[in-house]
């Protein structure tokens, strides 16, 4: 069983912990990238939590400040959430999407192939079918989403440092 410290039961992680779970996130996207594991784009998402629930194993909600006015975004991201914590599916929130678009589209700056902008406001990791995945980084962002549930924090928001 693993002892909290008082800081961690009042959910003020230190931004060092913060940081390396930061790291440990960019750490799956970019490993489960080319096994062609990450589903991006709200309704993809949906599409993908439909089919096979099970293969999820993280979800990412991502946005900036100007997505925090649009209700739709917002209505979308609720319903995901509500699947997500039904399904026991670790839920992650990204402040920073212009780092995301970098992790993801490497140096297209978030651009798909046919130049249109990627929706990276969701963002789902999915375990390769061939083998089970045993990630450390995955576990060490599990292991943080877990704990954060334990607080009554059912959705935990990472800061994606720049490079």
């Amino acid at each position: 069983m693993y002892n909290m410290t008082f800081e961690e039961l009042s959910g003020d992680y230190s931004q060092e912990r913060m940081d390396s779970v930061a790291k440990a996130l960019e750490e799956v996207l970019t490993s489960a990238l080319p096994q062609g594991c990450i589903t991006v784009g709200v309704y993809e998402a949906a599409k993908s939590l439909n089919v096979d629930p099970d293969n999820v194993v993280l979800c990412i909600l991502a946005t900036d400040d100007e997505d925090v006015k649009d209700v739709a975004l917002q209505i979308h991201f609720t319903l995901i959430q509500a699947f997500c914590c039904e399904n026991d599916i670790n839920i992650l929130r990204v402040n920073n999407t212009r780092r995301l678009a970098e992790i993801l589209g490497g140096g297209g700056g978030g651009k798909q192939s046919g130049g249109e902008p990627m929706d990276l406001h969701c963002v789902l990791v999915t375990s390769p079918h061939s083998t089970t995945w045993k990630d450390p980084a995955l576990s060490k962002v599990n292991r943080f989403c877990r704990e954060s549930r334990c607080m009554d924090q059912w959705v935990p928001i990472i800061n994606l440092p720049e490079r």
